[in-house]
């Protein structure tokens, strides 16, 4: 049997001397190749790699950036429908005449502190008021003309009365304060 495998090899290498195979070179890549690609999947890979840090790092932004909104937004539509409460508490109170207070004393400023504690909590929350007065400039970012006249002593766009104050959530306007503003011209 070993004679047979020394046959054989001896077979291979004059087949080979001949001509009859490739060359076994031909079969070896080039190192220069194999590199090149190799960098190329590498360069592939890093840039993958960096892209996909890039869109783990935007999510994360984006979540902080829903999360701080929810924190301080989440509550609006409750803080707006409790903006009512608080006008008619300050409709009530003004409404009050001397003999009142003096009849119902105790209950009038019951429902003061309760306007006052209102007002605590909305700013515990980030809802501050907007209070113009009368002579301020009107601001449309923070006030809604509910009607123009012209008022004999007051300037254009000076605000003549109010009607109801405004209120803020941070940076955002819950509701404009109302306001009446001067038509007279220069």
């Amino acid at each position: 049997m070993a004679e047979r495998d020394e046959e054989q090899i001896l077979d291979e290498i004059a087949q080979a001397e001949a001509g009859d195979e490739a060359p076994m070179a031909e079969n070896v890549p080039d190192p220069e190749e194999e590199m090149e690609a190799l960098r190329a999947e590498r360069d592939a890979f890093q840039d993958k790699f960096m892209r996909a840090l890039a869109d783990a790092e935007n999510a994360r932004k984006r979540a902080q950036k829903d999360r701080t909104e929810a924190e301080n937004y989440g509550g609006s539509k409750l803080a707006r429908d409790m903006l009512p409460v608080f006008d008619n508490m300050k409709r009530a109170v003004e409404s009050v005449t001397d003999e009142q207070r003096d009849v119902a004393g105790p209950l009038i400023e019951g429902i003061e502190l309760t306007m006052r504690e209102l007002l605590n909590v909305f700013q515990k929350h980030g809802i501050r008021m907007i209070d113009p007065q009368v002579g301020d400039r009107f601001d449309p970012q923070q006030h809604e003309a509910m009607f123009e006249a012209p008022v004999p002593g007051t300037k254009q766009g000076e605000i003549i009365q109010v009607s109801a104050q405004g209120f803020m959530l941070h940076d955002r306007i819950l509701r404009p304060a109302k306001v009446g503003v001067s038509s007279n011209p220069g």
